[in-house]
C-alpha cells in the first residue's frame, strides 16, 4: 500500500513541475531536504523564490489533498526553506510558500494551485 501511494506521490510532483514550468516558472531543485523537513519543489517565478509543497490523493475520502497541510507540515516546511535560503546564501530574496494540490478522480486530474497558501 504504502509503494502506491509514494508512486501516486511521485506522479503528482510530476505533474506539479509540469504545471509550474507551463506557467513560467523556473524549478531549481525537487525534493530539497533539510533537517526533519523537505520541500517537495523549489522554483522561482518572476524572481521571486516559490516553495512549493505538493499533496496528492486518489479520492475524497481524507478530505481535499491541500486540507493535510496542517501547522506542524507548515513549520517543517518553512524551516527547509530557511535552511535552503542559507545554504544558497539567498537570505535576501523574497519568498513566497505555495501547495498544488492533485486528486486523480478516474481518468481525469483535479489540480489546484494555491499561492501564498501560508505566510
Amino acid at each position: 500500500m504504502m509503494g502506491n501511494a509514494l508512486r501516486k506521490g511521485d506522479l503528482g510532483e510530476k505533474i506539479a513541475v509540469d504545471f509550474l514550468v507551463d506557467r513560467g516558472f523556473t524549478i531549481h531543485e525537487t525534493k530539497f531536504r533539510h533537517g526533519r523537513g523537505e520541500i517537495d519543489i523549489v522554483a522561482e517565478e518572476n524572481g521571486e523564490l516559490v516553495f512549493v509543497e505538493v499533496k496528492t490523493r486518489g479520492s475524497l475520502k481524507f478530505g481535499e489533498p491541500e486540507e493535510s497541510v496542517g501547522i506542524a507540515k507548515e513549520n517543517r516546511i518553512r524551516k527547509a526553506a530557511m535552511g535552503y535560503c542559507v545554504r544558497y546564501r539567498l537570505t535576501d530574496r523574497f519568498y513566497r510558500f505555495d501547495v498544488v494540490s492533485i486528486r486523480f478522480q478516474g481518468r481525469m486530474i483535479v489540480l489546484k494551485h494555491l499561492r501564498n497558501a501560508f505566510q
